[in-house]
Order: structure tokens, then sequence, then C-alpha cells
């Protein structure tokens, strides 16, 4: 998505531009790598552009990656996250000497580590490593296994199911911390109270991320490919969640959260939401004004713009050429943050609900607005549903909290 719209700056540019760089990355040690072949992977088809070659992280290169970041990144608290295709596919090795790497170039600053796995490769050594170095584990899980299994599948079709639900038993068990990632699509349509009740069972701490993407066929028996929905014969993926769909799905687990679990489970749209009805930057970058602070780090040193734009024409440039800082400052990068605002169709800007969605993540943006404009996101009927559906509860909690009481005080309220 990039805007033909003048990129203007505002108050708050100019201050983020004068100020030290604060950002993020998301590392790929392994690239698009993954032991799974889920249907929906929108990175599974990134190997296309390294000519199907995802070698691991050199160490060397490692080792520039982790200085770089810690040095270049002037927060105290420099978080880690590694992500993939699957990162555990690196190995035990490699993350023991990420961990020694971080340590040596810390200084007075604190490390945070987090990792996103589908929990195949888990054992008691990785819980002893991600126990020991205080890693927040995401693992990634639909739901129940009917749900779960129609789209997470091995690379030989296998279901994945008992796997994973053996990896969350072993995290569990050796104290590791960790949230569960659920996808929101075609198979969990209607099914929202259920699929929030079976996560509860596991822990209490989850994400619900919409699924919507187009892809080209490339023939039988093969798997079909991910692409922009402008691109030519692109057809919408059969397990895209349809907005309305989303919408009543997070309406369905916020009914639920309500009446029995608030300030004991927790849900991220949730915090989003009522981070933004208290007018505190939210922890999400898909909900605030503009983007840009979270870099991709391939496994050759690539760096991208964002996690769901690695493209050619995304391509910053290499931490052996320039560093991330440098990289971060670009022109190029700060632009690309500032077109989530600038890229949005008037509609948007006016819209009463746009102080909370702020047009969502890029990603979503290929619908029109009535009076024709592009970049309006896909999923805005869901939203607008569940933020209509939320307002009063999101409304109190905001009063408590600014009288100092426990927002879970809604829940009597709610009764």
């Amino acid at each position: 998505m990039k805007s033909n719209k003048k990129n203007n700056l505002n108050l708050a540019d100019v201050a983020k531009m004068s100020r030290m760089p604060a950002f993020a990355t998301l590392v790929k040690p392994i690239g698009s790598a993954c032991n799974l072949d889920c249907h929906y992977c929108y990175y599974r088809d990134k190997s296309e552009i390294y000519a199907g070659k995802m070698p691991c992280m050199s160490e060397e290169l490692l080792e520039t990656y982790i200085q770089q970041y810690i040095q270049g990144a002037t927060q105290q608290k420099v978080t880690f996250c590694w992500h993939g295709g699957e990162p555990l596919m690196a190995g035990l090795p490699f993350f023991r000497k990420a961990m020694g790497l971080q340590q040596k170039y810390r200084g007075d600053k604190e490390i945070e580590n987090t990792i996103q796995t589908n929990g195949i490769l888990i054992n008691s050594e990785w819980c002893a490593l991600f126990r020991d170095n205080n890693f927040l584990v995401g693992i990634s899980l639909d739901g129940p296994e009917d749900i779960h299994d129609a789209f997470r599948k091995d690379c030989g079709g296998a279901p994945t199911f008992a796997r994973v639900m053996r990896a969350v038993e072993m995290m569990a068990q050796s104290g590791v911390e960790y949230n569960i990632l659920s996808t929101v699509n075609a198979r969990s349509v209607g099914r929202g109270a259920e699929v929030y009740k079976f996560n509860c069972s596991l822990g209490h701490y989850m994400q619900f991320l919409p699924v919507v993407e187009y892809v080209r066929m490339r023939g039988e028996g093969k798997r079909p490919l991910i692409v922009s929905p402008d691109e030519e014969d692109a057809v919408e993926a059969p397990w895209s969640v349809t907005a309305k769909g989303y919408g009543n799905f997070m309406c369905d687990v916020f009914d639920e959260w309500i009446k029995f679990d608030v300030g004991n489970y927790f849900v991220q749209l949730f915090d989003v939401t009522l981070a933004n009805w208290c007018g505190v930057p939210p922890p999400l970058c898909a909900f605030c004004e503009t983007c840009g602070d979270g870099l991709v780090v391939e496994h050759n040193g690539d760096v991208y713009s964002c996690d769901h734009f690695v493209y050619p024409e995304y391509l910053l440039g290499n931490i052996k050429e320039n560093t991330l800082q440098e990289l971060y400052c670009s022109e190029a990068q700060q632009a690309f943050g500032r077109d989530k605002r600038e890229a949005l169709p008037m509609e948007c800007k006016r819209c009463n609900y746009y102080f909370l969605c702020r047009g969502e993540c890029p990603k979503h943006r290929f619908d029109f607005a009535k009076n024709g404009e592009p970049y309006k996101n896909v999923l805005c009927e869901g939203y607008k549903m569940f933020f209509r559906h939320t307002d009063p509860y999101m409304r109190y909690m905001r009063t408590l909290i600014e009288k100092g009481e426990p927002a879970s005080l809604v829940m009597q309220w709610k009764k």
C-alpha cells in the first residue's frame, strides 16, 4: 500500500523525527522455512524472493544484528521477537549463542525475548531455554481440533493438533510463559464463544487474528500462491473470514469475557480498544495512527518495512551495509509509516470509530470507499460491529480507570 496522496507531516511526525529512534525488530533467523504447510500462511512463499533458498542466519550475521539492535534502539527495554517460518528450526545451539550475544552487548539495557512458534519442535530442552531466559512464547493454536486441523497441516498433509497440545502441556508444566495466537478463519465463523472457552482452558492470554488472503491458483497438486488482491487472476482464498464473520466472532468472545473474565483473562483486541478509549498509545501497531516502527530482519540481513510487506519494493537495505538505526530513520521507512494515515479515504477519517481502529492494518486495505477512494479496510463492517457492541462497556471501564478503580468492576455493572 503506497499512497498517491501528498505525504503531509503533522506535529506528531515532526516530534518523532526529532527524537532518538526507538524501534522494534521482527527477526527471521530461518526465513520462511517451516515444518508445517498451513494453508493460510502469508510468509511461506517468501522463499521465492530468494530463489527458494532459506539457509539459517550465520553466527557472524547474528552478532551483527544483535549488536546493531541493542545499540541502535534507544529504549531501555529491548525486545527481541523471533519469528518465521518456524524459528525453532534454527536449533538450540543458535538460540544459546544468541542469548550469550545479548549479554555481551546489553550494557545497562534490559533484554526481553519473545518467539512465535507452531510448537511442533518443543521438547524439554526448549522449555528449559525458554524458562531460563524468560521467553514469552506465542503458540499458534486455532481452537478445538476440527478448527485447528482444518488448515494447519504438516508438510505431509497430516494434522497437527495433538502435537501442539503436547507442546502447550510441556510449557505449562515447565513454567514457561506463553500466550495463544488463534487465527479467525472460515472454519471459525460462528464459534467465537466455543474457541474462547477452549483457549481459556489452556492459558490466560490470547490473540485472535483475522485471516483475509487472496491467492493465485497454480495447478492441481500445487499450493496456491498468496498474492496481492490487485494481482491479475487473484481470487479470495477459501479460508478467508468475512468482515461480518469476524465481527460476530469477536462480539461473541467479548460477551463471554465481559461476564466472567475481566482482569483474569486477556484478549489483545480488547486491551487495544480500551487503550484507545483511554487515550493511551495502543500496544499494537495496527491500531495506531501511523506505523513503521517494526522492522523485519531476514535470514541474510535484508531489512523490510513490515512483516506483511516483505516484497522487493519494500526492501530498505541490508545490515551488512547500513545499520538498523540508519534503515529505520530512512525517508523510505518514515514515509511508509505515515502512509498508514495518509492513504486512508476521507470516509474513514470522518468515521466515529476512527479513533479506535485508525484504519487497522494496511495489509487489509483493499476495499473502496463509497466515493470510490481506495485503501478502505475490507474488515471495516466487522470492526464497526465490534466497536458498537462494546461501546457502553468500554466507556464504563474508562470511567472506572479514571477513578482509580479496577476495570473488572464492569462485570458487576454488566449484571
